[in-house]
C-alpha cells in the first residue's frame, strides 16, 4: 500500500544533515502546535459540546496533540531540545510555521463554513490539491514530513548512532499510545522515526493515493481531511454508486451520506491581531472582559510550561506523570475560562457597528468570519503571556 508520504508529488532531491533534521522536527513542532488554537477556537464555539461536529473537531485537535508529541519525541530521541514554552503563533497570519501552505489563511474564529474550507485547506492530501497551489515549496504539510523522511533515510547511519549512544532526551506517553523512540534490542530507531513520520502523514492525510482514510493500523478512520468535509458538506462520507475517482471536481459526490446538521455556533468575533486590545479599550465593560481573556491566556502559558517541562524536565516517571496531568487540568481548564466567561460577554452593537473605524485594515476578515447583523460576543485569543511580545 502507498503510503501518505508518496503523495506529495515530484519534490525536489535536496540532501540534508543531521543539523537540518533537528531543526526541521521544531518547525514541525510549531507547526503542530499553530493548529491547535484554531481548531480549539472553533470547537469551543459550539453551543453543544458533545454532538457529532464537537467530537470530530474535537478528534482531529486530540490527534494533532499526539502529531506534536510524535515530533517532541522524535527531536528529543536525536539529541535535540524540543522548544514549546516560548511557542507563540500569531493569528491571523498567512500560512503556517516552516513555510508551510503560504497560501492559507489562519485565524481564531468559530466554526463556519469559510473556517472549514481553510482547515480542509490545511489537511489537504497532494492529490486533491489545486494546480495553483502545488508550485509552493511545501504546499501540503505533508510535504514537509516527506523531506524529513528522505533526510532521515540520507542520515540514517548517524541518526542510528544518535539514538543507540545513550543520551536520549525525555520520551513521552509510551503507554497512553505516542510513538516514542528508544534502544531496543533488535529494534532499528531509523525505523521507529519513519513509523512516527508515516502516523503523522496517514492520519493527516489518509493512507494511500485516492483515499481519505487510514489503514489497518489505525482503524480506517477518516483522515482529518475527511472528518473536516463532512462537516462542510454536512453529508458523511459514502463512496458513489457506480464508482468514481476522487478528485477535486468529484469531491462533493463522495459526501453524500448521513446528514450532518449544522450545530448551534456561538457568534464570536474573529480575533483581530490586536487580541481585541483596541476594542476593548471602548468598550464599557472592558477591563472586566480583558481580564477574564487574561486568566485564559495564563491558563495556556502554564499549560505550555508543563509540555515543555515534559521533555526537557525530570524523567522521573512519577514527575513525569505528575507534570503530564498538571498540562491536562489545563487543556481541560481552557474550556471553563472562556465558554463561562468571555464568550458570554456581547460585544455592544454600536461597536459591532464601528468596526470598520476600529480596526480598518481587518475589518474585511472579521465580516468575513462573524455574522455581524447577529448578537456577537468575544473568543479566546490564545495568548502566550511567557513570550516576548512582537
Amino acid at each position: 500500500m502507498a503510503t501518505a508520504a508518496e503523495e506529495t508529488g515530484n519534490r525536489p532531491t535536496t540532501r540534508h544533515n543531521v543539523v537540518w533534521v533537528r531543526e526541521a522536527l521544531q518547525r514541525a513542532i510549531e507547526l503542530e502546535h499553530a493548529t491547535l488554537p484554531v481548531y480549539t477556537a472553533a470547537m469551543l464555539s459550539l453551543e453543544v459540546q458533545n454532538y457529532t461536529s464537537y467530537n470530530s473537531v474535537r478528534s482531529v485537535l486530540m490527534e494533532e496533540m499526539v502529531h506534536m508529541s510524535i515530533a517532541a519525541n522524535m527531536l528529543a530521541a536525536i539529541g535535540g531540545r524540543p522548544r514549546i514554552r516560548d511557542l507563540a503563533p500569531a493569528y491571523p497570519a498567512r500560512g503556517l510555521p516552516g513555510g508551510v501552505e503560504p497560501d492559507l489563511h489562519l485565524g481564531l474564529t468559530q466554526l463556519s463554513k469559510a473556517q472549514l474550507r481553510n482547515f480542509m485547506r490545511l489537511e489537504s492530501p497532494y492529490f486533491l490539491l489545486p494546480e495553483e497551489y502545488r508550485r509552493e515549496s511545501y504546499p501540503t504539510i505533508g510535504r514537509l514530513y516527506a523531506e524529513i523522511r528522505d533526510a532521515v533515510v540520507e542520515n540514517a547511519a548517524e541518526l542510528r548512532a544518535a539514538v543507540n549512544g545513550g543520551h536520549v532526551a525525555n520520551q513521552v506517553g509510551d503507554n497512553i499510545g505516542f510513538t516514542t523512540i528508544v534502544p531496543a534490542s533488535g529494534v532499528d530507531p531509523v525505523d521507529q522515526l519513519l513509523a512516527g513520520i508515516d502516523e503523522i502523514l496517514e492520519q493527516g492525510e489518509g493512507a494511500s493515493a485516492g483515499s481519505l482514510h487510514t489503514g489497518a493500523d489505525y482503524q480506517h478512520e477518516e483522515s482529518h481531511y475527511a472528518k473536516f468535509a463532512e462537516l462542510y458538506y454536512g453529508r458523511t462520507f459514502r463512496a458513489p454508486q457506480p464508482p468514481l475517482a476522487l478528485t477535486k471536481d468529484s469531491e462533493a459526490v463522495w459526501f453524500q451520506g448521513d446528514r450532518i446538521d449544522w450545530p448551534a455556533v456561538v457568534n464570536t468575533l474573529a480575533v483581530p491581531a490586536d487580541g481585541y486590545e483596541a476594542l476593548l479599550s471602548e468598550d464599557k465593560d472592558g477591563v472586566a472582559v480583558a481580564e477574564e481573556l487574561t486568566v485564559f491566556d495564563q491558563v495556556y502559558t502554564e499549560m505550555l510550561q508543563h509540555l515543555d517541562e515534559l521533555w526537557n524536565g525530570s524523567s522521573d516517571p512519577m514527575t513525569q506523570w505528575a507534570t503530564f496531568g498538571e498540562a491536562v487540568e489545563k487543556m481541560s481548564k481552557l474550556r471553563v475560562t472562556s465558554c463561562f466567561t468571555f464568550m458570554r460577554r456581547e460585544v455592544p452593537a454600536d461597536l459591532v457597528a464601528d468596526l470598520p473605524r476600529i480596526y480598518p485594515t481587518e475589518y474585511g476578515h472579521l465580516r468575513a468570519y462573524t455574522d455581524l447583523d447577529r448578537p456577537v460576543f468575544y473568543g479566546p485569543r490564545f495568548r502566550n503571556l511567557a513570550a516576548p511580545r512582537p
